[in-house]
């Protein structure tokens, strides 16, 4: 598939896994690459700090909103913007006239109240809010950093719930209108992010039967994050180093090499293994949910930036082109 096709085909993507997978790192990767198609670009984060702004070396997302990254002739701009329920409540009532009445609810202290008075109002706010900036064209792509994924499948729910609850008036139909964006794909779709491991892979398998079933979404490719591979040769190296420890063990004595060569031995075996497992597991992913398989490769760090994000746009790009042009 055409990189260029895939980011056009939705307006919004839903970024949602497991907490802990890596969602941010995915948000900005899919930012990076459809900025190098020439898309302009805004990430939605729900909660303040992250990561996100590192992997730009950019400074922290604001609600006001943030420059990830400056467009060019080549590539689309990255921007972010922090979206609360109280920021969205406060710029629903700014947009329909009532900006007076959010100063006396910020000073009173009644904008808790309000926005916990039914359940779900809050995500319905915040969805509220997603939807006017992909109607207002925003950007020609937003991509929503959605909470983990237990809280995912109610986040995407609460719309409908609450159009059940309440006939007419106001909330009923900012859920009409959340409603109408899920259920259209060329408006929304939904990515799930999980690593190749047992516990993220069956939450994401439970999320997005649920998430078909009970919201209506369409479902686009799941993302795999951190995947290790195997270094050319690990193997024949392994079977170098344990011929090296059996000459070591009949030397003349001389035990100096030995604990280094239990040291690489030790780590190349456990390398294979861990790859080996991630194998079977990703086996059993596409074994039990039919979506097509996007892989990023593992970045062996604990403070991922602009470097690693380069990489890893590198690896989602090639995964788009291998994608079939049916799924979009």
């Amino acid at each position: 598939m055409d990189p260029a096709h895939f980011f056009a085909a939705s307006r919004v993507l839903i970024v949602a896994g497991k907490g802990g997978v890596g969602k941010t790192t995915i948000c900005a990767t899919l930012a990076a690459a459809a900025s190098r198609v020439g898309c302009s670009v805004l990430i939605v984060r729900l909660t303040p700090g992250g990561a996100l702004s590192h992997l730009f070396a950019a400074p922290e997302i604001t609600s006001a909103g943030t420059t990830l990254r400056a467009g060019n002739e080549t590539q689309g701009e990255i921007s972010a913007r922090l979206v609360t329920p109280d920021d969205a409540l406060l710029d629903y009532l700014a947009d329909h006239g009532l900006a007076r009445m959010t100063r006396r609810l910020v000073s009173s202290g009644a904008l808790d109240v309000v926005t916990t008075a039914a359940p779900g109002i809050r995500d319905l706010l915040v969805l509220g809010r997603v939807k006017q900036l992909e109607v207002a064209e925003t950007a020609d792509l937003i991509i929503v950093d959605a909470p983990a994924a237990g809280h995912a499948v109610s986040f995407l729910r609460a719309p409908a719930v609450l159009r059940e609850a309440v006939t007419a008036g106001p909330i009923a139909n900012q859920a009409d209108d959340v409603l109408a964006m899920l259920a259209d794909p060329t408006r929304c779709r939904v990515i799930l992010a999980t690593l190749p491991e047992e516990t993220p892979i069956n939450e994401l398998v439970e999320t997005a039967f649920a998430l078909e079933d009970e919201v209506g979404v369409q479902l686009g490719p799941v993302v795999l994050n951190s995947v290790a591979a195997l270094p050319e040769g690990l193997g024949d190296a392994v079977d170098s180093k344990k011929s090296a420890k059996e000459r070591a063990k009949d030397s003349s004595g001389d035990n100096s090499d030995q604990a280094l060569l239990d040291s690489m031995l030790a780590a190349a075996t456990f390398r294979m293994t861990w790859v080996d497992h991630q194998r079977t597991q990703i086996e059993r992913l596409v074994a039990q949910l039919p979506l097509p398989l996007i892989t990023l490769p593992a970045r062996f760090t604990t403070d991922l930036g602009p470097d690693d994000l380069e990489v890893l746009t590198d690896a989602l790009l090639a995964g788009i082109t291998t994608l079939d042009e049916s799924i979009s």
